[in-house]
């Protein structure tokens, strides 16, 4: 394996918080898939995990080195939990194309947050050269 990338956000909780209050559902479900959606929901401080997956996102697309839009769009990256608690990205349609198209063969990432802000990173693994 090879090392395609590596992608670190931060995000201001509250700045994620009043897009959801702002934009409402239009915003949640042009960002977080369904399961994103019932997991954060499920949670205490719903704003904080949603925050923390939405940095979760800009970090592997920083990882991929394309940001998102063309090659990656947000509903392209599912962050999900093991079992463990351990996260887990999905990689799904243009996305999943884009990182079988480069041979990925792994996605890390680690998610925290605090009161006030969420970060998260990742590092994107691929099969031969890079």
């Amino acid at each position: 394996m090879n090392l395609l990338g590596i992608g670190i956000d931060v995000v201001e909780v509250e700045r994620i918080g009043s897009s959801m209050d702002e934009f409402g559902e239009k915003f949640v479900k042009r960002i977080f898939t369904e399961a994103e959606q019932e997991y954060c929901d499920s949670q205490k401080r719903s704003a904080i995990h949603y925050a923390a997956r939405f940095a979760a996102k800009e970090a592997i697309a920083k990882a991929f080195g394309t940001g998102i839009g063309k090659e990656i769009s947000w509903l392209d990256m599912e962050i999900l939990r093991e079992a463990s608690g351990e996260p887990k990205v999905l990689m799904r349609g243009g996305g999943a194309a884009y990182a079988e198209k480069l041979n990925v063969v792994d996605i890390k990432i680690s998610l925290t947050h605090a009161e006030h802000y969420a970060a998260a990173n990742a590092v994107v693994l691929v099969g031969g050269t890079a």
